[in-house]
C-alpha cells in the first residue's frame, strides 16, 4: 500500500526541484522530506530522485509513477470527503440541471428531514465520468452507458418540440412530422449532443437525418438564434416554457409525440437500499 503522504512529498520535490524548497512548501522539515522519499524508494525498490549540485530531477521510474500519484491523491481526497460529508452529491447534465431539476431540489430541501444537497451541473459526459469515478452520489442524465456497480432507472420522458421565431412561417403549424423534419436544417442538434443522439437513432436507416446549420454549444445560444429568426431547432419542451409564455418563441409539437428524451436517475448499487439517498431519489421521482 503506497502512502499518500509520501507520494505527495515526492510530487512536490519533483515540482520544486529540491528537498528544501519542498519542505518549505509543505511546511515540514527537510529531513522529513528526505525520509518520505527514502521510504518510498525502499518500498518500490527503485531510485526516484537523481541529484546534482543545483537541483533534483525525477528518474524514469518516478516519471512513470507521476500519473498514478495524481489519481491516488485524488481518490484519497474523495474518500475522505465522502466519509466526512453530510451532503448528497448530485450531478445533472446541463439542460436537466438548468431547466428541470432545481424545483425538485428546492422542494426536497424544504422538507424538515432533508439531507443537504451539493448540486453540480455540467455536460452529460462530464457528469457520467464523475459518477463513474465516485465523485457523485446521484446523477440525473440524458444518457448513460451501463457500468457494473451502478443502477439507472427512468426519471421522466421529456418531449422534443420544434422552436421557431413567432415571425417564422412554420410558427403557425399545428405539428410537424418526422418526414417533414428530415428536409429541414436545424440550429444545434449536432452529433454528440443529447438531441443529436436521438436524431441519429430515430432517423437511422429510415429517414434522412436533419442537417445542422449552426453549432452553438448551448440551449441558451440556440434559443437566442431562433429568436432572431436565424432558423429553427429542436429542444426539450421544458427548456422553452418561459419564452413561449412571453411570446418570444413558438413551439411546434412533433406529430404523434415521436421524439422524446428518456431522462435517467443513476446511483451506485450499494445506495439503492440506503434511506439516506433514497429520500432524495424518491422525492424527485414523486414531486411534480
Amino acid at each position: 500500500m503506497l502512502n499518500p503522504q509520501w507520494l505527495k512529498t515526492l510530487k512536490v520535490v519533483i515540482s520544486e526541484q529540491g528537498f528544501q524548497a519542498a519542505a518549505e512548501r509543505l511546511s515540514i522539515s527537510q529531513p522529513t522530506v528526505s525520509l518520505h522519499v527514502s521510504k518510498l524508494e525502499q518500498q518500490l525498490g527503485v531510485a526516484l530522485i537523481k541529484r546534482n549540485r543545483s537541483a533534483c530531477y525525477p528518474t524514469q521510474s518516478a516519471k512513470r509513477l507521476l500519473p498514478f500519484i495524481d489519481s491516488i491523491l485524488k481518490l484519497n481526497q474523495q474518500a475522505v470527503e465522502a466519509i466526512k460529508t453530510d451532503s448528497i452529491r448530485v450531478g445533472s447534465s446541463s439542460n436537466i440541471g438548468i431547466y428541470m431539476l432545481q424545483p425538485y431540489v428546492r422542494s426536497y430541501l424544504d422538507k424538515p428531514d432533508s439531507a443537504q444537497i451539493k448540486l453540480m451541473i455540467d455536460d452529460n459526459p462530464t457528469i457520467v465520468n464523475k459518477m463513474a469515478n465516485f465523485e457523485l452520489d446521484v446523477a440525473v442524465v440524458e444518457w448513460w452507458q451501463p457500468i457494473a456497480g451502478f443502477v439507472a432507472k427512468l426519471w421522466r420522458v421529456e418531449p422534443l418540440v420544434m422552436i421557431t421565431s413567432p415571425k417564422h412561417p412554420m410558427a403557425e403549424l399545428d405539428d410537424i412530422s418526422l418526414d417533414q423534419l428530415q428536409y429541414i436544417d436545424l440550429i444545434g442538434g449536432e452529433k454528440g449532443t443529447g438531441t443529436g443522439r436521438i436524431l441519429s437513432e430515430k432517423f437511422n436507416g429510415k429517414l434522412k437525418v436533419p442537417g445542422v446549420s449552426m453549432q452553438l454549444g448551448s440551449t441558451e445560444a440556440v434559443k437566442q438564434a431562433v429568436k432572431e429568426n436565424l432558423g429553427v431547432s429542436l429542444v426539450s419542451a421544458s427548456t422553452i416554457i418561459d419564452e413561449v409564455g412571453r411570446g418570444t418563441l413558438a413551439a411546434v409539437p412533433i406529430a404523434g409525440g415521436t421524439l422524446n428524451k428518456t431522462l435517467l436517475i443513476v446511483q451506485r448499487e450499494e445506495t439503492v437500499a440506503d434511506a439516506y439517498y433514497q429520500s432524495f431519489i424518491q422525492h424527485i421521482g414523486e414531486y411534480r
